[in-house]
């Protein structure tokens, strides 16, 4: 069974940091492009950043670009969102996915590619 659980979110101070994690199981990530998503009260599910399964090409959305990293750990079957430097409009419920097919050298953007999906992890940027 293939499953994404996503962990490390949390109540940071603007301007802090947390690292989020996206655990597989029942298939292994490398094979897989893996996206982050994320959706706050009343927005669209939007994308933040993917990266890609073998020549680890990313995305990021412009909003993120410079204080976001995504990275992967094929060993632990985990991809990671480093999240620096975090504004109030940060705060949502982080998701991640993958989508089906060899998404080797990109990443889709847009949430309707993908295929598989964790069920969140809140993140709240608040003094």
């Amino acid at each position: 069974q293939v499953q994404l659980v996503e962990s490390g979110g949390g109540l940071v101070q603007p301007g802090g940091s947390l690292r989020l994690s996206c655990a597989a199981s029942g298939f292994t990530l490398d094979n897989y492009a893996i996206g982050w998503f994320r959706q706050a009260p009343g927005k669209e599910r939007e994308g933040v950043s993917c990266i890609s399964s073998s020549d680890d090409s990313t995305y990021y959305a412009d909003s993120v670009k410079g204080r976001f990293t995504i990275s992967r750990d094929n060993a632990k079957n985990t991809v990671y969102l480093q999240m620096n430097s975090l504004k109030p409009e940060d705060t949502a419920v982080y998701y991640c996915a993958a989508p089906e097919g060899r998404w080797e050298t990109s990443c889709p953007y847009d949430y309707y590619e993908y295929d598989y999906w964790g069920q969140g992890t809140q993140v709240t940027v608040s003094s």
